[in-house]
């Protein structure tokens, strides 16, 4: 049998991305209002000269109108169907500076994306839902090399990345996020902007990584195990999750005191600034 032209494969990848179903496993829900589309395009504000990554584009609504503002774009998509049907709509035949990566957002090298003649990375996505907090982990590890990030996830969870310290949305995402980045809530996107339309209110943020942190912890590592294990006791005071704890140090109430902080105080009053503290303390007495 002889191997299918292009010409058989374009036609076979268009028909699969036609019938395309979304895919539970993937977490796909595709945006399709074009209204919603513009705001978000509107809220990254590019340049043409922007360094653009895109994860999960699925059908390419918003790939489209991305790629129309700059001069080179990159995407990275699990679904092999939906890659080559961007491959074969928007690529090097029609975009010669359009590369798609076929692979999961967890197994990129963002740092290979890096160049100084592109400049940093600016990520935009439609994050599935259900791997989402993963990924933006993932991503701040790549942080000195991306300008921001702009992403769609579940309104609920936007709450808590971008909450004030006091708030009841303010938790443990909270603090590591603001930790690492400026946050910004922009929109909210209704159940009806999606096919299949999703159980839940979607919205769209923007992570700007710090240059210079406003305030750095003496081990990051032992930072984030120090604001996990207090908001896994959030209803308890800081000075009875400290005692009780077989990760953490015992903090007397002088160490609380060079802190400047209440042990009576529970974890989602203490700022970020606070959570630095707390943590450089701990270490220093486990030292």
């Amino acid at each position: 049998m002889s191997k299918p032209s292009f010409d058989a494969q374009t036609l076979s990848a268009s028909l699969r991305a036609a019938k395309h179903q979304p895919r539970k496993r993937f977490g796909q829900n595709f945006l399709h209002d074009r209204s919603v589309i513009r705001e978000i395009v509107e809220s990254i504000r590019l340049e043409r000269d922007d360094n653009l990554i895109e994860i999960g584009p699925g059908m390419g609504a918003l790939t489209e109108p991305l790629l129309a503002e700059v001069d080179a774009m990159t995407v990275i998509e699990l679904d092999r169907d939906l890659a080559d049907s961007l491959r074969i709509r928007i690529g090097a035949n029609s975009h010669p500076n359009f590369t798609i990566i076929k692979d999961n957002a967890m197994n990129v090298d963002y740092r290979a994306l890096y160049s100084a003649e592109r400049g940093k990375l600016r990520v935009v996505g439609n994050l599935p839902y259900n791997i989402s907090t993963p990924i933006l982990f993932h991503l701040l590890s790549y942080a000195d090399v991306i300008q921001d990030m702009h992403f769609m996830l579940q309104k609920e969870v936007v709450e808590r990345i971008t909450a004030d310290v006091g708030s009841k949305t303010y938790g443990r995402l909270s603090v590591i996020m603001q930790y690492h980045c400026d946050t910004d809530y922009l929109l909210t996107v209704p159940r009806g902007a999606f096919n299949p339309p999703p159980k839940v209110t979607s919205a769209v943020f923007r992570l700007t990584p710090h240059i210079n942190k406003p305030i750095v912890a003496e081990d990051e590592q032992y930072f984030a195990i120090v604001v996990r294990e207090t908001f896994n006791h959030r209803r308890k005071t800081l000075r009875a999750i400290f005692k009780n704890s077989t990760l953490l140090p015992t903090l007397s109430e002088d160490d609380f005191a060079a802190c400047g902080i209440d042990p009576q105080a529970r974890p989602e009053t203490l700022s970020v600034s606070d959570f630095v503290a707390l943590s450089n303390r701990a270490k220093s007495l486990e030292a």
